[in-house]
């Protein structure tokens, strides 16, 4: 039975799952998952903090309340919808606080990267919604009217014998950091990685807008998604739904050539 809505609550330090999306990393965790509505998730790297049972909070860590942000993060369960409507957090960004600091340690300037690249600094959503899963078995987080676009353009593919499927969607500012740290860390140089990834904050990934597309039995994120029926389709039938390449080549942005990366422009 399901106890919790298809939504992500998102805040600065903290991610609350729906307790059934999330794969158990041991029997104790699937005990638990199998009672609990919600889990928090530290967003740094993913640790499991607490369970968020019907008689109460279930601590998965020691020293709990020490936690950065956990009293932010149970507040944003009062804003869960009942009966299917819509939540206080459905149109709110998490605020930028921190990110300059963190980009700086990187050896990032915020404002020269954003007049060089041309791309703006991307505010992630407090609230994001399930959008299936992608090639990988994951959840897709996507916000509501890119989530519904998602589900009609691959309909509308299916119909006319093209597959798509999700490679990515939403991506936090922490994923993101830690993508060029890890990079970083096996000796690329910040300008190598800047040509591939957009720098941590500036990626369309945190917006709740952005897909990467693909088509089973290609491989994901590879330009040779171009010679594919599905993205012949998508050139022709995307832009009715919403969808733009966002890094075509020769882009302004000095991004490589994406052609699996879309995002959603409807209404916004």
């Amino acid at each position: 039975m399901d106890r919790s809505p298809a939504l992500l609550l998102n805040t600065p330090a903290i991610e609350l799952w729906p307790a059934r999306l999330l794969r158990a990393r041991s029997n104790a965790d699937a005990r638990l998952l199998a009672r609990a509505h919600w889990v928090l998730r530290r967003k740094r790297d993913g640790r499991y903090l607490a369970a968020v049972l019907p008689s109460g909070v279930h601590s998965l860590v020691t020293h709990l309340p020490r936690e950065p942000g956990v009293e932010g993060a149970l507040d944003a369960l009062d804003t869960v919808p009942r009966h299917g409507g819509r939540s206080t957090l459905e149109d709110v960004d998490l605020a930028l606080d921190g990110l300059h600091a963190r980009l700086q340690r990187l050896g990032l300037d915020v404002d020269d990267y954003a007049r060089a690249s041309g791309l703006a600094l991307e505010a992630e959503p407090a609230l994001l919604h399930a959008a299936g899963r992608d090639r990988f078995g994951r959840p897709v987080w996507l916000r509501r009217d890119a989530a519904q676009a998602w589900r009609r353009i691959r309909a509308a593919a299916q119909r006319q014998g093209i597959a798509l499927d999700a490679i990515s969607g939403y991506r936090s500012h922490d994923y993101q950091l830690g993508i060029f740290e890890r990079k970083l860390a096996r000796g690329q140089t910040v300008s190598g990685i800047l040509t591939v990834n957009a720098a941590p904050g500036f990626s369309e990934h945190h917006t709740g807008l952005a897909l990467d597309i693909g088509t089973p039995g290609d491989p994901p994120a590879e330009e040779g998604f171009e010679q594919t029926r599905a993205f012949a389709w998508l050139q022709d039938n995307a832009g009715a739904h919403g969808f733009r390449l966002s890094y075509p080549r020769d882009n302004p942005h000095g991004i490589v050539y994406e052609p699996w990366h879309w995002r959603w422009h409807a209404g916004r």
